[in-house]
């Protein structure tokens, strides 16, 4: 087969982006790189107004068609919201829309030279998947890095509640560790779902997502603690946006904890991972929990193109007790895919 890429650098007709911002920026960058021409820009209705990104005039999706007629689209952000799904599953009823991925969190991009190249640690990390949905989910989603067919998301994803009844079957009087609490979502949605809880512990780096942290738990006695998770003690570079585009590394900085330290005197039933590309260093610095433990674990792998492979191989290193699962909620491009350890 072949790439995403390779095929943008044969294509004929014009090639426009969907979507601005920083998604846009990385793979205009991309395509610049490679020498593959971009005749324009639209975005969704809402968003047009009148405005310029990188030196084009952006558009609508109707102001574009008549413009350009038929033209290849890239989609240039990320979004799970059902009208934007919606209006994807529109515009691929008249137009060729791709979306091609690029890191979240920066690093190499997961294209046909970069799967060759790590081809046996994806296969080793593919058979180590429990159940038919998993690998489904892990064919499907390393499909779609290469060739940007959005379908084959829509194919393989599942809600997020399966997971849970499914996989972690989390239970009243659990312990939970937050890492990435952002605004306080997931640590209601656990209380929600369990009830009563031994204890919480929450971390969050972002300063404006823990005030907001702080907020949203207020009624909650539980642990809040506004720092980064790594494998060591210290300090780490961040940049701080105030939201999920917080992202490591950056002119920023904040303190760091790990997991061994955290849970040195508690023990947690269930830990989180989203910690925007440090997921890695965050399971090194739980080596032994996750050994003396072995807490269930929802650990991200969207956020670099090496979590694929390196985060279950890791994890079973670590513990080869786990069982291994993988899935992917309704997200576009491949975000919140995630591995699942119980």
């Amino acid at each position: 087969m072949t790439d995403i890429w390779t095929r943008l650098k044969g294509e004929e007709k014009p090639i426009l982006l969907y979507g601005t911002g920083n998604g846009a920026d990385k793979i205009l960058n991309e395509l610049e790189r490679l020498g593959i021409k971009v005749s324009g820009v639209f975005a969704s209705s809402g968003f047009v107004r009148e405005r310029v990104f990188r030196g084009f005039k952006v558009l609508s999706f109707e102001q574009a068609k008549e413009k350009f007629g038929d033209f290849v689209a890239l989609f240039c952000f990320g979004s799970n919201r059902p009208e934007v799904t919606e209006n994807i599953k529109n515009i691929m009823k008249s137009t060729t829309l791709l979306a091609p991925e690029v890191p979240v969190s920066n690093g190499e991009i997961f294209n046909l030279e970069y799967a060759k190249k790590h081809a046996k640690e994806l296969n080793l990390a593919y058979s180590l998947l429990c159940d038919e949905q998993s690998r489904k989910v892990f064919e499907q989603t390393v499909l779609f890095k290469l060739d940007g067919d959005i379908n084959r998301l829509f194919d393989c994803e599942t809600n997020e509640d399966e997971a849970f009844e499914n996989i972690l079957k989390l239970k009243e009087g659990d312990s939970f560790l937050d890492l990435g609490a952002y605004n306080g979502d997931t640590v209601l949605d656990f209380v929600n779902r369990v009830g009563r809880f031994s204890n919480i512990t929450a971390v969050e780096p972002d300063p404006k997502s823990f005030n907001k942290l702080l907020k949203n738990t207020k009624e909650l006695n539980i642990k809040l603690i506004n720092a980064a998770v790594s494998n060591e003690i210290g300090s780490l570079p961040f940049s701080f946006k105030g939201s999920r585009g917080t992202v490591l590394g950056g002119e920023d900085f904040t303190d760091a904890v790990n997991i061994d330290f955290l849970a040195k005197n508690t023990r947690f039933d269930y830990i989180k991972f989203d910690v925007e590309g440090n997921e890695y260093n965050a399971i090194l610095g739980g080596e032994n929990t996750i050994k003396r433990d072995k807490p269930k674990m929802l650990i991200s792998a969207y956020h670099k193109s090496e979590d694929y492979f390196a985060i279950p191989l890791l994890v079973h290193k670590l513990n080869p007790d786990y069982k291994i699962y993988m899935r992917h909620y309704r997200y576009v491009p491949a975000w919140d895919t995630n591995f699942y350890f119980v």
